[in-house]
């Protein structure tokens, strides 16, 4: 055999030995379990956002570090991943735009399960009760005034024409029903101090036990709190036509822009436990429940975390063990 040839053969077993490396499939994710924020490790202390999805779904999977996001992505053998995205809007989006713009993990098919935590208010709901998303809205997004430089009584805020898509997102109808029809029974935990603290409450929905619920979230990089911002927050939702606010957080309606933005998808779930009121009892100024004495707390955050992965595990399960129906479309949930 010829130099030529033998020359030929080295390089070929060569480029066939590198080839494999080379082609290296991304990683096809079915769910991704974005949380905003954990208080200490992802397991066996207090627990935060992502802490109970971890131990449920991602114990001993591998850290994948994702330049430009402010935490790991773990990823299990079956497809389920999940993040701590960083607390408010920008953090969450940077590290969301970041996570999905990696070319090792393929997001094509992909469900998103946006969670954690928030405040309620309390005629909507409930120390540790649940509620998926059916908007997602931008309290900050606006022109805002101190309400005695106008009219008294009057709103103290007005939208910014033009930015509707950034604003207000409204999540697929389609799949919020099945949401909540694969939930809404799910057995919910609750605490002794949790009933003893909504009892100070007159409204119905304030004293009720923890629910299964749907409705708008309105994200804040402001933590607002009191009577009056939480009207403002109503408010808000009923000039952008979004039903009722029932949870007050930092991050959905931002991660959900970049989702769409980059993906186009309609994949998107917003699952949040309310864990404090968004105001005090009667009687009770706000900065006293603001900052409130120690004792004096709603004895709601664990068993709302647990309630809020019973609930979203549900759904997790049913569609990675559906998924050759799912992976495809949303199936047709009869919303009659």
């Amino acid at each position: 055999m010829s130099q030529q040839f033998k020359l030929y053969f080295a390089l070929l077993a060569l480029t066939s030995a590198i080839q494999p490396v080379l082609a290296v499939e991304p990683v096809k994710v079915k769910i991704l379990i974005a949380a905003q924020f954990e208080i200490g490790a992802y397991s066996g202390d207090r627990a935060g956002e992502l802490q109970y999805w971890y131990e449920r779904y991602l114990k001993g999977a591998p850290a994948t570090e994702i330049p430009g996001a402010e935490n790991p992505l773990f990823c299990s053998e079956i497809g389920i991943c999940g993040v701590e995205l960083g607390m408010g809007k920008v953090r969450s989006s940077s590290s969301m735009t970041a996570i999905l713009l990696d070319t090792r993990f393929d997001f094509s098919q992909t469900y998103f399960v946006i969670t954690g935590v928030g405040g309620t208010p309390p005629g909507a709901g409930t120390i540790a009760a649940v509620f998926w998303a059916d908007w997602l809205i931008d309290y900050d997004l606006g022109h805002r005034w101190a309400p005695d430089e106008g009219a008294q009584g009057a709103p103290a805020f007005s939208p910014r024409k033009g930015y509707e898509s950034i604003r207000q997102i409204k999540l697929n109808p389609n799949l919020v029903a099945w949401a909540y029809h694969l939930s809404k029974g799910i057995p919910l935990k609750d605490s002794a101090s949790a009933k003893t603290y909504r009892n100070r409450y007159q409204q119905v929905q304030a004293r009720r036990t923890p629910f299964v619920g749907v409705g708008a979230h309105l994200a804040a990089d402001t933590f607002f709190h009191g009577p009056g911002l939480s009207a403002e927050a109503q408010y808000i939702t009923d000039l952008y036509g979004a039903g009722t606010y029932v949870i007050t957080e930092m991050e959905g309606v931002a991660v959900a822009y970049v989702i769409r933005k980059i993906l186009a998808s309609d994949r998107i779930l917003s699952l949040r436990s309310a864990v404090n009121f968004d105001q005090g009892s009667a009687g009770e100024t706000t900065l006293a429940h603001l900052d409130p004495e120690p004792g004096n707390t709603p004895g709601g955050f664990d068993v709302g975390l647990q309630n809020n992965v019973a609930v979203g595990s549900t759904v997790v399960d049913y569609i990675v063990s559906h998924w050759l129906q799912w992976q495809k479309q949303i199936p047709e949930f009869d919303l009659n």
